[in-house]
Order: C-alpha cells, then structure tokens, then sequence
C-alpha cells in the first residue's frame, strides 16, 4: 500500500470535523471547537501547500507549520477532553494520530537541506 500522507492530513481533518459537529456546542466548547477544526485542518492544508512550494525553503516552512497545527491540536483535544468528559476515548484516538503526524513531519523538516 502506498504511503499518502496528504490523504492522511486530509482524512485527519474531516475526522475532528465530524468529532466538532457531534460536541455540545455550549459557551467553553464553542471556542475550543473553533480552535481545534482550524488547528486540525491547517495541518492537510499546508502539506498540500507544500507540495506545491516554489522552493525548499517554502517546503521547509510549510512542513514546519504542519507539525505546529498537530501539535497544536493535542493541545485543543486535551481542553476538549476535559470539558465534554463523555468524549474522552475518541478525544485520545484523535490525539494519538496527532502524534503520530508530529514526528512525521519533524522528520521531513529536519530532512531538508536548504
């Protein structure tokens, strides 16, 4: 099977956006909620960006940014953990696919040369 990680990214997102969509949408949810689908989204978004970057040095960058939004994403799906308790088991399957994209692309960044 071939590796396609902007299917992955991309699949990653539509997840926490069906995860967001069944969150009770009240005052401390809404904010995290609006974090967490923009945090989650942005790490397919710029992968694809970098894709098609217009040098190494944006490839680099954008890779970067992508393994920022994952981590960032842990971070929402703590705070979601802990305000919607009955969602804790899919919160911790979403964070651990977090984390295993922030590694990724931490390999990829460190191996550019520029």
């Amino acid at each position: 099977m071939e590796y396609d990680l902007e299917e992955r990214t991309a699949k990653f997102g539509e997840n926490v956006i069906i995860f967001a969509k069944g969150l009770e949408k009240n005052e401390i949810n809404k904010p995290l909620i609006n974090q967490i689908v923009r945090s989650a989204t942005s790490i397919g978004a710029n992968y694809m960006e970098a894709n098609q970057a217009s040098s190494k040095k944006d490839f680099k960058n954008k890779v970067r940014i992508c393994g920022k939004e994952a981590n960032e994403t842990k971070h929402w799906l703590r705070m979601i953990a802990q305000s919607s308790e009955n969602k804790k088991e899919i919160c911790k399957k979403l964070w651990k696919e977090a984390h295993e994209l922030t590694p990724i692309f931490s390999k990829i960044f460190k191996s550019c040369q520029i």
